[in-house]
C-alpha cells in the first residue's frame, strides 16, 4: 500500500469523514500518520488497525480540541512517536447559528476548536519541527471564506479567521514551513440533512456536483509536493465560491 517514507503527519479529526480519507491518502503516500480523535475512539482505533494491517504506519491521539491542556499533549504524543513533519488542521465543530440565535457558548465553542486550536497546534509544531527539515500546515476551511453566506455565523466566522491565519503564518513561518489550505464546499452529507437534501445542494453547484472525498485528499497531496505553493487556498468544491446560492423559496428545504 505505502510508498516511500515521507515523515510523519498529525491529523486532527482524522477517524471519520474527510479526516479519514486523507489519513488513507496520505498513509499511501508512506507518511506515518497520526489520528487525532475526541468523541470517536472506536473508529479512530479501527482506522490504525486498517492502516497498519496493510503495510502503512499510523497510531491514535485522543484530545479535545476545546481544552488547553488537552491541545498541548496532543503534539507531545504525536511528536514523541517521531518527529512530526506534517500538520493537517481537519477538526471542525460545524453548528447551525444565525444573528438572532447565537450565544456565547456557540461562538466561544465554535473559535476554540476551529481557530484557536489550530493556531496552538501549529505554534507547537514549529517548535518541534528539527532544524533543517521542512514542514507542512495544511487548514481544512470552508469555500464558504471566499463566499460569505448569511447563516452559520459562528462557523463561517471562525473558518474566515483560520484562512487568515494561514497566511499570516505563511509569512511568519517562511520558509522553513509553508503553509495552506484547502476550501471544501458540499463534501458528504451534515448531520442535518438527508441524502436527498443532500444530492439536490450538490446538483446545484455550478459544476452540478458534490467534491468526493478521495479529491479533498489529493488536494493535500498536492499541496505537500508543490514545493513553491504557501499562503493559498484551493476551493474543492464543485464552483461554489463562486456566488452563494439562495434557493427558491418554494423549493424543498436543502440543510446543511
Amino acid at each position: 500500500m505505502t510508498s516511500k517514507p515521507k515523515g510523519n503527519v498529525l491529523i486532527t479529526g482524522a477517524a471519520q469523514r474527510i479526516g479519514r480519507g486523507i489519513a488513507i491518502a496520505l498513509a499511501a503516500d508512506g507518511w506515518t500518520v497520526g489520528i487525532h480523535y475526541f468523541q470517536s475512539p472506536d473508529r479512530a482505533e479501527a482506522l490504525c488497525e486498517e492502516l497498519n494491517s496493510s503495510g502503512a504506519n499510523a497510531y491514535t491521539a485522543g484530545a479535545d480540541l476545546s481544552d488547553e491542556t488537552s491541545i498541548g499533549k496532543l503534539m507531545d504524543r504525536a511528536a514523541a512517536y517521531e518527529p512530526v513533519t506534517c500538520l493537517v488542521n481537519n477538526a471542525s465543530v460545524f453548528e447551525r447559528d444565525e444573528l438572532e440565535t447565537v450565544t456565547r457558548d456557540s461562538w466561544d465553542i465554535h473559535m476554540a476548536v476551529n481557530l484557536w486550536a489550530p493556531l496552538r497546534l501549529s505554534q507547537a509544531f514549529a517548535t518541534t519541527l528539527p532544524d533543517g527539515v521542512p514542514g507542512n500546515i495544511v487548514n481544512i476551511v470552508d469555500q464558504r471564506v471566499e463566499n460569505i453566506p448569511p447563516g452559520f455565523l459562528s462557523y463561517t466566522v471562525s473558518k474566515a479567521g483560520l484562512w487568515a491565519l494561514t497566511q499570516s503564518l505563511a509569512l511568519s513561518l517562511a520558509p522553513s514551513i509553508r503553509v495552506n489550505a484547502i476550501g471544501p464546499g458540499p463534501v458528504l452529507p451534515s448531520p442535518r440533512q438527508s441524502a436527498e437534501q443532500f444530492a439536490r445542494q450538490a446538483a446545484r453547484m455550478p459544476l452540478g456536483q458534490a467534491a468526493p472525498v478521495t479529491e479533498i485528499a489529493d488536494g493535500v497531496l498536492y499541496i505537500l509536493s508543490a514545493t513553491s505553493m504557501t499562503g493559498q487556498l484551493i476551493a474543492l468544491d464543485g464552483g461554489q465560491h463562486l456566488g452563494w446560492d439562495f434557493p427558491d423559496p418554494e423549493a424543498p428545504p436543502v440543510l446543511e
